[in-house]
């Protein structure tokens, strides 16, 4: 069992906990939106993606931002993960990335979508 992201506290009033592929996924989107520095004992953690949403949009931009996250997510969970495809797309003021990504130790496939700023479905 692994703490849960963002903290929380279970209905018995301890830490809540997941089990490990929702926690993967956790850890997944704390690369994504986590912006290097912002981590004090960790200042290369993260891949910056928030940043790049006042960007103006174009395809040089959507390619380079690809490769970033590709190269954040091997870099700080290539042990635990294998990324495969990362997509990322942006609409309006809405910030898509999708992650498609094969688990190590169970060897499954799993895809995971993160947006930013999230809404209400």
């Amino acid at each position: 069992m692994n703490v849960d992201f963002p903290y929380a506290v279970d209905g018995r009033g301890r830490t809540a906990v997941v089990e490990d592929d929702p926690h993967i996924r956790d850890m997944i989107e704390q690369v994504l939106f986590t912006s290097p520095g912002e981590r004090v004992n960790r200042p290369t953690f993260g891949c910056g993606l928030l940043e790049l949403v006042f960007e103006p949009n174009s395809e040089e931009l959507a390619a380079a931002t690809q490769l970033r996250v590709h190269g954040a997510l091997q870099e700080w969970l290539g042990d635990v993960i294998e990324v495969q495809d990362v997509t990322v797309s942006a609409v309006d003021a809405q910030l898509t990335v999708t992650v498609i990504y094969l688990v190590r130790e169970t060897q499954q496939h799993r895809l995971a979508e993160f947006r930013h700023p999230e809404v209400a479905p």
